[in-house]
């Protein structure tokens, strides 16, 4: 190692040699930062060669997935089956589908783990298309919802049992309830006058928060694979046509609720000022956005939908904005020890904004259930 080296140039090095434990057809040229998730560090890293330019390095967080290797073994199976089923799936005119492809190591492995134990991954990149932080406008609502449903519908035949459960208690109400409660009690409080109101936002609404789990336990809803994570930045969009082409970030497709993605698709997507505002007092859930993507839901989602899937959607919109929003305070509480922060109450914020939105959800329940009943 060259110890002269700034500590920056020491860092890009370090990357380099970990790009090149994977199979491409070029040379590297730059590598890159890429993205604003919250839990993988992502860099972009670009190639001289003129048809492979470009691929996704990531480090998985091995703090948050402890078995990362599950990852890509559900990234696998899901892949395949994908593939598969495009083959006798006829899309419309224009459109096309694409399956996030993975790269091998130099041993024909799908992941690398360097001398620190870091686990990483490369995944190709798809051209031509984008992803956006917030709904651009009734078309692109439609499409974020007509992206879910086509991810539903491909692997609506695909066992649940096929896949690992890479996240156990994800999307599980219940469970981020308990250790709220458990990190209250440990934790001597700041009694701020926001964290007031959220400790009482949380306390009104701890009985509702099983409403899906004890649908399950009822038989009522039944467990699918899902994505996990099909928040608007996550559905890439065709820079051509403007249309759906794919979802990413598939660390957390794994057995679920197909009301988990539902619910965190219309979270994330009917809230125009986005999940990082700090202008948390101005949130508002846009029941035209919900309708636009409710509709191009529908348009493919439908043919496996059953009456129950649509008696709890409702449900589903209202707890997974209020189950976040659960989830940054009690990292705030705790911290900040799961979610990268920029600033000490960045956690705070963000349940504020969750719990701002939970709270237009609730007061338009009318509204929403009568869309959710037209639109199905």
């Amino acid at each position: 190692m060259n110890t002269s080296a700034s500590p920056i140039e020491r860092n890009l090095n370090h990357l380099i040699d970990i790009a090149n434990q994977f199979k491409t057809q070029g040379k590297i040229t730059n590598i890159q930062e890429f993205g604003s998730g919250n839990i993988n560090r992502t860099f972009l890293v670009t190639l001289d060669d003129s048809e492979e330019k470009r691929y996704i390095l990531q480090r998985i967080n091995t703090e948050v997935f402890r078995q990362p290797e599950l990852i890509m073994q559900n990234m696998v199976t899901f892949s395949n089956h994908v593939r598969y089923r495009l083959k006798d799936l006829p899309l419309d005119s224009g459109r096309r589908w694409e399956v996030p492809g993975i790269l091998l190591t130099q041993k024909k492995q799908n992941y690398w783990i360097d001398e620190n134990g870091s686990f990483w991954r490369a995944i190709a990149f798809i051209d031509a298309a984008q992803t956006f932080d917030t709904i651009q406008n009734s078309k692109h609502a439609y499409e974020i919802g007509y992206a879910l449903g086509m991810f539903h519908n491909l692997i609506s035949d695909l066992p649940p049992d096929k896949l690992a459960d890479t996240l156990p208690g994800f999307h599980i109400t219940p469970k981020y309830l308990q250790q709220y409660n458990q990190v209250v009690s440990n934790t001597s409080l700041n009694h701020s006058p926001l964290v007031k109101y959220c400790l009482q936002f949380i306390k009104e609404r701890q009985k509702w928060a099983h409403i899906l789990e004890n649908a399950v336990n009822k038989g009522d809803l039944h467990l699918r694979p899902i994505h996990g994570d099909p928040k608007v930045n996550n559905v890439m969009i065709d820079t051509r046509t403007n249309l759906g082409v794919s979802i990413i970030d598939l660390d957390t497709v794994k057995p679920g609720l197909i009301h988990y993605d539902i619910g965190d698709c219309l979270r994330s997507g009917c809230n125009s000022f986005g999940e990082e505002t700090q202008e948390w007092e101005k949130v508002t859930f846009d029941t035209n956005i919900c309708r636009s993507i409710l509709d191009g839901y529908f348009s493919i989602a439908s043919s496996f939908l059953g009456e129950n899937d649509y008696k709890y959607m409702y449900d589903s919109i209202r707890l997974i904005a209020f189950e976040l929003g659960l989830r940054f305070f009690t990292d705030y509480l705790a911290g900040n020890i799961y979610f990268k922060i920029k600033y000490s109450e960045h956690n705070l914020t963000r349940a504020l904004v969750q719990f701002k939105l939970t709270q237009s959800i609730e007061s338009q329940e009318n509204a929403i259930r009568t869309i959710i009943q037209e639109m199905g």
